[in-house]
């Protein structure tokens, strides 16, 4: 499971890894510990002796063996001695860390260092560190190029998150099309219904699976659906005639990420248009993305069909608002956006789609003057027998068409 890993830590002349979390929630760290509730905790990797997971506080002694990985307890790393006798917080962490490495049998020499605990702490540990031989250099690519292809248990707990999105947009396209309009602005059971009320709703479906929105969501209509990442205002009425951008990425152990926009009643024809040119746009993005074929490279021919329609891309007009003005997918995994890259720098590691890849595919057209913007976003998984589209649902821009 953890050989390409182990390898490249070798290829890259490294004498191991070393990642420093603040909870079992870094994705550097949630590969590795899966569910289990941790809080200050690290993780060693050598080439050749393999995974130890070490951690501060006996009160986790069980989520941390449930993990079934080499373990360094609170006693093995002297927690109880440096409590007594080391005050300051910095060599306090740097006396933990340096016997995870002497347990691990890492170092001295070059140590791949990951995580996300607080970097200025971590630094500072690691540069007591080097007064005895070691050195240090970033791990978090390496674990994200590992990450990248997706195990059969990491891919359940995306699909899982995906069939979850699906039940919350079910929910705000019924809360759209049972809406009645007073004076244009969509009502529910007398009320307005708002950005909020959507907002809400949609907190419910994903609270009672399980999943949280570590990062929110979008709920955008009409002039804040015309800026890509704008989330709309929770008081903002929706009304009849206009876009609505609703983009959801919702989190149990992995990442799911899908975006539908709709629109109550007739949409204006520059709206239908472009709603139609994203379609097409997406269409056309399934069917070019394989294992093989370089991110950037999709890109490339979506922005050559989008102005070939006549919108503005990132490569006819660099730094565009309006048009076609990002790229057209990323990763999904342990964290929202990931590998594999869509950026024309990406090397061939970082931008080559391969097998085991979890890809968003997400195309759209924005008129800031005008007011309005479309995006269609699935989630795709390049399978060992061909893609298969996570987020296979309605595409319309009429809410009815989920009912």
């Amino acid at each position: 499971m953890y050989e390409t890993l182990l390898a490249d830590l070798t290829a890259e002349g490294h004498s191991g890894l070393l990642v420093v979390a603040a909870t079992a929630a870094d994705p550097d760290l949630a590969p590795f510990v899966g569910h289990a509730h941790l809080r200050a905790s690290l993780l060693t990797a050598h080439p050749r002796h393999g995974l130890k997971l070490g951690y501060w506080s006996p009160m986790e002694r069980e989520e941390a063996a449930a993990t079934g990985l080499g373990l360094l307890t609170p006693e093995a790393l002297d927690v109880p001695r440096w409590d007594r006798t080391l005050e300051d917080s910095v060599r306090h962490l740097a006396a933990v860390l340096g016997q995870a490495l002497l347990l691990s049998e890492i170092g001295p020499g070059s140590v791949a260092l990951a995580g996300h605990a607080g970097s200025g702490k971590v630094l500072a540990a690691c540069r007591l560190l080097e007064e005895e031989g070691f050195s240090f250099a970033s791990g978090h690519e390496l674990i994200a190029r590992w990450r990248k292809a997706k195990s059969a248990a990491h891919l359940a707990e995306i699909r899982q998150a995906a069939e979850a999105t699906g039940r919350a947009f079910r929910r705000v396209a019924a809360l759209l099309a049972a809406a009645g309009s007073a004076a244009g602005e969509l009502t529910l059971e007398g009320l307005p219904l708002t950005v909020g009320r959507l907002r809400r709703e949609i907190f419910r479906v994903f609270a009672d699976l399980g999943l949280g929105q570590p990062d929110g969501n979008i709920v955008a209509p009409a002039e804040e659906a015309a800026v890509p990442h704008n989330a709309g205002s929770d008081e903002r009425p929706i009304r009849r005639g206009e876009a609505l951008i609703v983009d959801l990425y919702p989190k149990g152990l992995l990442y799911a990420d899908c975006t539908r926009t709709f629109c109550v009643g007739e949409p204006p024809p520059a709206l239908a248009a472009a709603h139609g040119a994203v379609l097409e746009a997406l269409t056309s993005a399934h069917a070019g993305a394989r294992p093989g074929v370089r991110g950037f490279d999709l890109q490339r021919r979506i922005c050559e069909l989008l102005g070939e329609r006549g919108y503005a891309t990132p490569i006819s007009e660099p730094g565009c608002t309006t048009g076609y003005v990002h790229n057209l997918g990323h990763g999904v995994g342990f964290e929202l956006h990931e590998l594999p890259s869509f950026k024309e720098t990406a090397g061939e590691r970082e931008g080559l789609l391969a097998v085991g890849d979890v890809i968003t595919l997400e195309p759209g057209l924005y008129d800031p003057k005008n007011g309005w913007g479309v995006r269609l976003e699935d989630l795709v998984y390049l399978g060992p027998d061909g893609p298969e589209n996570l987020t296979p649902w309605p595409y319309d821009l009429d809410p009815a068409a989920w009912l």
